[in-house]
């Protein structure tokens, strides 16, 4: 009986020479697993037919959208969560829910693997292994970069065109690139070299490059209940249309271009261009409105938890205990997070245009220069002396020495 592997397939250059590679090399049948995370050049149809020409025994398209906005975008957000201050996790929100979609799809088909396209160098690899380890740690894990003689992108294409595989992009726009509902990242070509400016007008999807925006502003408003968007501009939407609306807005603008040199989880440095406009957005807005509605404890703390939960969900470790602690105090601290923030966008730039919400923490009867009943400025003095009671007394001994 041969064995049958589960393929995480995105009809792509790696993937698609995935299947004829394991076919040449494993006595296997392949059922392809397409995960929609809301890839928006996607065609479906093209995608499972390429995957049956080159070898596979069936192909599924996994429609996941609701769940990755609802159950791994939003914690991340409500989270605040960035890698090295950049990074709004595109790619690595969504790598563990397409692995336990493998896991679900390699239970039904009563498959003894699931092979993976991630490289041996990258952070994918070890998402998509610790997620399917979390879930099936039975399963073997096929992740051919690490065990082919295959070490560049014109070795896959030489690869596809020796077996007259049509290849699935055009060699001078090789960038290798990530895409979802989230965001696109782009790696690869002259992004190589850090020395390099982008070259963004040939490389970016879903935004404008800043200088080519319009000259006149827009402004947006973003309601949120319990620190999750729920309205955009007076308008109920759910997550999946809410997002799509903010990346068409955003994009139009130029609004969440990063061009980031990171730290990947392996070892090295690697650099990306990521377009992320409608998530930047949100997470800008999401701020403004903590700004209002936490207290300095509560805030600063989730400032901490905020870099921590960055950190685990680039790391791979979506579904372990730790990141589940922290979403409970994250959820935690949402509660009065709700209101309305305006931003105005303009060529790049996202500003703070006016932030409300029923549960503020913002009086201006305390916070005027007028004097109130709440606040007495003679009360200030006392409080000093005692906040600063530790400066006075060093100052007092070092004049003893």
């Amino acid at each position: 009986m041969k064995k049958k592997v589960v393929l995480a397939y995105s009809g792509g250059l790696d993937t698609t020479v995935i299947i004829p590679w394991l076919k040449e090399n494993y006595d296997c049948d392949i059922v392809a697993v397409c995960v929609d995370v809301g890839q928006e050049e996607a065609d479906w149809k093209t995608i499972k037919q390429r995957a049956l020409d080159t070898g596979a025994l069936s192909c599924h398209v996994a429609d996941v959208k609701k769940e990755y906005v609802e159950q791994y975008i939003w914690p991340a957000l409500k989270a605040g969560a960035l890698y090295e201050d950049k990074y709004l996790l595109g790619t690595s929100t969504a790598r563990p829910l397409i692995a336990k979609v493998l896991v679900d799809y390699a239970r039904k088909e009563g498959a003894q693997a699931i092979a993976h396209g991630a490289t041996g160098k990258g952070n994918d690899q070890v998402r998509f292994d610790l997620g399917i380890m979390a879930f099936a740690p039975d399963l073997e894990i096929i992740a051919p970069w690490r065990i082919w003689n295959i070490k560049s992108r014109e070795e896959e294409i030489e690869y596809l065109e020796k077996r007259n595989i049509p290849v699935p992009m055009k060699k001078s726009d090789s960038y290798s690139r990530d895409d979802n509902l989230w965001h696109i990242s782009h790696e690869g070509l002259e992004l190589e070299d850090p020395a390099n400016e982008p070259r963004l007008e040939g490389m970016l999807k879903m935004t404008v490059a800043p200088e080519k925006a319009p000259d006149k502003a827009e402004y947006v408003e973003v309601e949120f209940k319990e620190g999750i968007p729920v309205a955009l501009n007076g308008k109920e939407m759910d997550g999946v249309d809410l997002i799509r609306a903010l990346n068409k807005i955003g994009g139009a603008h130029g609004v969440g271009i990063v061009d980031l040199v990171e730290n990947r989880v392996v070892g090295m440095k690697s650099r990306g261009v990521y377009e992320t406009p409608g998530g930047s957005i949100l997470y800008y807005a999401h701020q403004e409105l903590e700004h209002i509605c936490l207290d300095r404890q509560t805030y600063a703390f989730k400032q901490q938890v905020a870099q921590k939960m960055g950190e685990v969900i680039y790391g791979g470790l979506w579904f372990t205990p730790l990141r589940e602690a922290l979403s409970a105090f994250v959820d935690s601290t949402q509660k009065t997070v709700s209101g309305k923030v305006k931003l105005k966008l303009y060529k790049g730039g996202i500003t703070a245009a006016g932030a409300e919400s029923l549960h503020s923490l913002y009086d201006a009867g305390i916070a005027s220069f007028t004097t109130g009943e709440l606040y007495n400025h003679a009360d200030a003095k006392g409080f000093i002396r005692l906040y600063g009671l530790p400066v006075l007394v060093r100052s007092l001994n070092s004049r003893r020495l």
